[in-house]
């Protein structure tokens, strides 16, 4: 990966790039001669590689780390520094398709629940003008199933593959097995394919405009999600606040 200036969260080593320039990076990892894949990570997710060392050393050895979610811009605030722009999976997922279509590089899309990343592909499909679909299959297989998945995406002839199975789960399969499915980059996308197919609402444009995204998934989801939400975010808060006071930025 070219040098580019990293900020490290909770021990997390983040690209703080526009969204153009993150997708210009994908395409640039895309042309590597590595098969590369991104970590698009918000608060929670901090939290999760904080309790778990392991877990961090995943993310690290990511070839990007995006920002997602106001936590993560709120945490690099309190550390008194800045991202350029929100990278949440829902800007630049689509960023990335888009290129994806208008290089005729075709997609992968591996998660969610059976049937969703096909009514996910059919929808994005229309959005995005060209987008080749190479293949889908959905998130729920055993861990002996990984060499069957992986080869079954290689063999669809996918160049990007997009990860939907959840924090930690879709990360550690993608350090697991990015190289053995013969992509050229892949990236985690969370519950994106919920999202467009329909099966999770999106939180309106006002409120995501407000930041308080959150909130709405909260209101939506409550005995999924408060853990995360109402525990998670007053403990990441904290961990933020006592890296400021160590000085480790």
């Amino acid at each position: 990966m070219s040098e580019r200036r990293k900020l490290n969260l909770l021990g997390v080593p983040f690209t703080p790039v526009t969204r153009a320039d993150a997708v210009d990076e994908a395409e640039r990892l895309f042309n590597d001669e590595k098969p590369a894949w991104i970590a698009v990570e918000n608060a929670h997710a901090l939290n999760l590689a904080s309790e778990d060392p392991d877990h961090r050393a995943t993310l690290n050895r990511a070839d990007m780390v995006l920002n997602d979610g106001s936590g993560v811009m709120l945490g690099t605030r309190i550390l008194g520094a800045r991202f350029a722009e929100g990278l949440h999976g829902n800007v630049f997922t689509p960023l990335l398709l888009q290129r994806a279509a208008d290089r005729g590089w075709p997609v992968f899309f591996l998660g969610a629940a059976p049937g969703v990343a096909d009514k996910a592909a059919q929808v994005l499909t229309q959005r995005h003008q060209g987008l080749q679909i190479a293949g889908t299959r959905d998130g729920y297989f055993k861990r002996e199933e990984e060499p069957e998945i992986a080869e079954k995406i290689k063999a669809s002839g996918a160049k990007v593959l997009m990860v939907g199975m959840g924090m930690p789960i879709q990360e550690q399969w993608l350090d697991r097995n990015v190289a053995a499915t013969g992509v050229r980059l892949a990236s985690t996308v969370g519950a994106f394919f919920d999202f467009q197919a329909g099966v999770v609402p999106r939180a309106p444009d006002w409120v995501q405009r407000f930041h308080v995204a959150w909130f709405y998934r909260l209101t939506k989801e409550p005995r999924r999600l408060w853990r995360r939400y109402v525990l998670g975010t007053p403990l990441f808060i904290d961990r933020v606040l006592k890296q400021r006071l160590s000085g480790r930025i």
